[in-house]
């Protein structure tokens, strides 16, 4: 395929993944819990109509390609071309009618993500990437993303979507981590990382994140000149313990508070 014809058809992807899920949103919907006796696990039939006309488009043009998502889980998954899907990354919020969550939509290639989109239909923006550059498409500006510089960790603004969501140990340390920088912010899912790409904030700090949570958000945030890894220090396509920086100096002073136990 040309890059015009993937531009378009990852576009087309968006566009019917947000098709399918805003005559749900704010409206009084059925929601199933999938957890079995663990935390509250949403999951709403606008989560499964999403990513059924994601995969549907997908095996139509790309039959040979593989596909991981959230709610249908693995087809193909050792094909070398994988798409990785969340049809609604931040479904608490989305069920809650806060607009704080979005589609993710990851191509990898060999395990390692190559493109990455995340949508937010609600408000029309699109934020992609490709691991070199990444780009902004809203309804009143288009743009390159790009992160912000910030010296040290005593200046940067943090995110996590909810210490909650850590166990007992995560938990403190993020918080040796939350007591160091300028201002600690709980909320944001996907749309975190967006806003570490587009210069708004410096780190994200995470746990007990999916494959189909992170594949489509490593090329935006490397893509906007960001750095996204484990707790460790290793590649983040797996998910788990993750944290994401605008600046190497502010993700180098996390991961050794992180790291310290």
């Amino acid at each position: 395929m040309t890059a015009i014809d993937f531009s378009a058809f990852i576009d087309k992807l968006a566009t019917v993944s947000g098709e399918a899920i805003l005559p749900f949103f704010r409206t009084s919907l059925t929601i199933d819990d999938k957890s079995t006796g663990g935390a509250f696990d949403p999951v709403t039939a606008a989560d499964r109509a999403a990513e059924l006309a994601m995969r549907a488009l997908i095996r139509d043009m790309f039959p040979g390609h593989g596909i991981v998502g959230e709610e249908f889980g693995a087809d193909r998954p050792d094909a070398e071309y994988v798409w990785v899907l969340d049809p609604i990354d931040g479904t608490k919020s989305f069920i809650s009618g806060m607009p704080a969550w979005g589609t993710l939509i990851a191509l990898t290639r060999k395990g390692r993500p190559v493109f990455g989109m995340m949508h937010q239909p609600y408000y029309g923006e699109r934020f992609s990437g490709d691991g070199e550059a990444a780009q902004y498409r809203g309804p009143r500006a288009e743009r390159t993303l790009m992160v912000r510089p910030c010296e040290s960790l005593d200046r940067a603004v943090l995110f996590t979507t909810s210490p909650r969501l850590m166990n007992a140990a995560d938990r403190a340390a993020f918080g040796r981590v939350e007591e160091t920088v300028r201002l600690s912010r709980y909320g944001g899912d996907c749309y975190a990382y967006c806003m570490l790409a587009a210069g708004h904030i410096d780190l994200v700090v995470e746990t007990e994140l999916k494959p189909y949570d992170v594949a489509a958000l490593i090329p935006i945030v490397a893509g906007a000149g960001g750095i996204m890894t484990t707790w460790e220090g290793e590649p983040a396509e797996t998910g788990g313990r993750i944290v994401a920086a605008g600046d190497r100096r502010v993700h180098a002073a996390a991961l050794k508070i992180l790291q310290a136990g």
